[in-house]
């Protein structure tokens, strides 16, 4: 008898661990106030949320905050591809005073347009649901920052915000030193009608996952069904290798705002295939980005950290078991 009172003691006590765990999973930022000299002009970010990203995001929403003039004014507009109550009760209990929405996103719209790529996290619906910014966000949001959960920001975001986009419907940092033939395969360059898709302007590089979008512009453009449209040739003839971004290159490389460098210091995640450190360019910073394999909370956990995921873990708001047990 004491021996089953032991028992249901013990289960008791686990679901309750398992319980507090799952509340307390994060831990709670604290509270930033604006500037004196903040004018209530609202700053719109865009990102996507997924369970297996959800320490990243949290930790991009956090360097945010902390290096904003004006933490107040920035609204985020979060992406999903089903309703999960555990993500939003994280959102809220993390973020006590964070000015955000969630909108769904039909992966229907998307699965049957994916190709194959050259790794699996890159054919995931979700990681497409920047293509339909203008369709899913509220039309009296008519820019937007675009942001990936694999970054944070150690700058103030107004500067990035406030870029002059010109006529453009997009700005972002270019890198036209890149060997721009290598994100497409011989079957488009040997084609002589897909090989015109650049002329009249000089294609560069640039990476999808920090954007600053004008809406209004990418609603005129009808670039949302631009963009589907190389999907589907992607689909018939194999085009590219990688996921969502080559299809922005093929509509808009050379054609787009430049912006400085300092906004997107990627590639720390390494290479897609291998994950492998790499190091930081030369130059000033104002944003960090592990794209590529390597994800910095996952190489800090198993004890095998690059040197630029230390830069990465003074923003990571994750409670580790020993936390609970403390």
């Amino acid at each position: 008898m004491a021996l089953k009172s032991y028992l249901i003691t013990l289960g008791l006590l686990s679901v309750f661990l398992i319980t507090t765990a799952a509340a307390t999973t994060f831990r709670e930022a604290p509270e930033f106030i604006n500037g004196e000299e903040c004018t209530n002009s609202l700053i719109h970010v865009a990102m996507t949320l997924d369970a297996n990203y959800l320490r990243g995001t949290m930790a991009a929403v956090l360097s945010i905050l902390q290096h904003s003039t004006c933490p107040e004014d920035v609204v985020f507009h979060f992406l999903w591809s089903q309703h999960d109550s555990d993500i939003y009760s994280s959102i809220n209990s993390t973020f006590p005073y964070l000015k955000f929405n969630v909108y769904p996103f039909d992966s229907d719209r998307v699965s049957d347009k994916i190709s194959k790529s050259i790794r699996q996290a890159l054919d995931q619906p979700l990681n497409y649901a920047r293509i339909y910014l203008a369709d899913i966000l509220p039309t009296q949001v008519d820019r937007v920052i675009y942001l990936d959960s694999d970054l944070v920001m150690v700058d103030d975001i107004t500067n990035l915000w406030e870029v002059d986009l010109e006529d453009k419907a997009l700005a972002a940092p270019e890198y036209c030193h890149a060997n721009f033939t290598q994100y497409f395969t011989s079957a488009f360059w040997s084609d002589p009608e897909y090989a015109k898709t650049f002329e009249g302007r000089t294609p560069c590089y640039f990476n999808t996952g920090v954007m600053v979008v004008d809406l209004e512009k990418w609603r005129q453009g009808g670039y949302t069904q631009k963009v589907e449209e190389w999907m589907i040739v992607q689909k018939q003839k194999r085009i590219y290798h990688l996921g969502s971004m080559p299809p922005f290159l093929l509509l808009l490389a050379g054609n787009i705002k430049g912006v400085d460098h300092r906004w997107n210091q990627h590639g720390l995640g390494g290479d897609n295939l291998e994950g492998k450190c790499r190091g930081l360019h030369p130059g000033p910073i104002s944003l960090l980005h592990w794209s590529g394999k390597g994800k910095p909370w996952l190489r800090l956990d198993s004890r095998k950290p690059c040197t630029v995921d230390h830069l990465w873990a003074p923003y990571d708001l994750y409670r580790s078991s020993n936390h609970l047990f403390e």
